[in-house]
């Protein structure tokens, strides 16, 4: 009989899903706030959102690695969700665009500094026969967060007649009840004392990675260049004929199937191939890139946006098991860094080339070099198959 998932577990996926419902309920908002409230261009709007993104993956290397270093997880953990609650604020006092990137930056550093060692501290807590399951759960509950945040937001748009920042205000609540969940609800567990510290991004340590480890970290950034950004599904939805005012609705929906697939996919990665499931996933994604680039129509794309959710839930939490599968205990925060670094990459690359390919060849052209990028994926795990004895 599996032993269950530790009550740690229970506690930090609600302290993503509270955090989650705090930054939907104003980054769902925030374009539109930024361009008719602030009077900020589209471009402006664009660059603020990739160096904001970016900022969070470059921080992910380095915090994920000082928590191997300082042989704890939880402060830096907390220090992060509470800087992430700390922007807050700001937002709803932002008299123009410059403090809204100051509170923007300030939001994805804390994202930065809680990754890694969050996802290091789940690996630590979570016993090796249920550590699917605990990242899918974690996963699941966060991606709830993801779509009660949206949802919130229209509501109370509807509600307060458009009142941007009283909106905002009411992100401050669920974000410091999840610092202070996380400050009393989660226990670090004791780690063997060591009298000697090493630096774990040294040459050294950085070979103990294994070729296994890599391996991961390329097929995540492959995936992650086959899946792009989420917003290319909102234009498709708009091309449609989706009416502006609903267009949260598609990431709703895509994060009500993610949260409803991520634990059950998480516990079945406890019990079959990891291989086997990432192909699954990547047939799902190349199902969803097949339907969004077969026609705008509103049912081929709610397919699209249906299966896609089902790869989110199949693949999210089982890449973040397969890095702590691979990764050595005492380097977890490293890899998880690096691992969200290459990925945070990728997803620039991707976004990137999508709008050009949008732009200049039409949103079918998107999504069909989405899946030929899973059909690289599935040859690379064609060949490492091939190559194991």
């Amino acid at each position: 009989m599996p032993r269950s998932i530790p009550p740690a577990i229970w506690a930090l996926g609600f302290v993503s899903l509270l955090m989650d419902v705090s930054s939907e309920l104003i980054h769902s908002l925030l374009p539109v706030f930024m361009v008719t409230a602030l009077g900020a261009s589209a471009l402006t709007v664009g660059l603020i959102e990739g160096a904001a993104e970016a900022t969070a993956h470059i921080v992910k290397v380095f915090s994920g690695a000082l928590s191997d270093y300082w042989g704890r997880r939880k402060p830096l953990a907390v220090l992060g969700y509470g800087l992430g609650a700390l922007s807050k604020p700001l937002f709803a006092l932002a008299p123009g665009i410059g403090l809204v990137v100051a509170a923007r930056l300030i939001d994805r550093v804390g994202k930065g500094i809680r990754g890694a060692p969050r996802d290091a501290l789940v690996a630590d807590i979570a016993p090796p026969e249920v550590r699917g399951a605990a990242f899918g759960l974690r996963q699941s509950l966060d991606t709830v967060g993801a779509f009660l945040g949206p949802l919130l937001a229209m509501g109370l748009m509807i509600l307060w007649a458009n009142d941007f920042r009283a909106v905002f205000w009411v992100a401050v609540i669920p974000a410091f009840l999840s610092v202070a969940l996380l400050f009393f609800g989660v226990r670090e567990p004791e780690r063997a004392a060591s009298t000697v510290r090493v630096n774990p991004i040294r040459r050294e340590n950085l070979a103990r990675l294994t070729a296994a480890y890599w391996w991961v970290v390329g097929i995540g950034a492959i995936f992650t260049l086959a899946r792009f950004s989420e917003a290319f599904l909102v234009l498709r939805a708009a091309q449609g004929g989706l009416p502006i005012a609903l267009t949260p609705l598609v990431l709703v929906a895509m994060n009500v199937v993610y949260a409803l697939a991520a634990y059950p996919f998480g516990r079945l990665s406890d019990r079959m191939s990891h291989e086997k499931l990432l192909v699954l996933g990547l047939l799902l994604l190349i199902a969803a890139d097949a339907a969004l680039a077969w026609s705008d129509h509103w049912t081929w794309v709610w397919a699209g946006i249906t299966l896609w959710g089902l790869h989110m839930g199949a693949t999210q939490g089982l890449l973040a098991t397969m890095v702590a599968d691979t990764a050595p205990p005492d380097l977890r925060g490293t890899a998880y860094g690096f691992f969200n670094l290459v990925c945070g990459l990728a997803m620039l690359v991707a976004s990137g080339l999508a709008g050009l390919l949008w732009d200049r060849l039409g949103a079918s052209a998107t999504f069909i070099a989405g899946a030929a990028f899973c059909v690289a994926a599935l040859v690379a795990i064609g060949f490492r198959r091939n190559a194991m004895p």
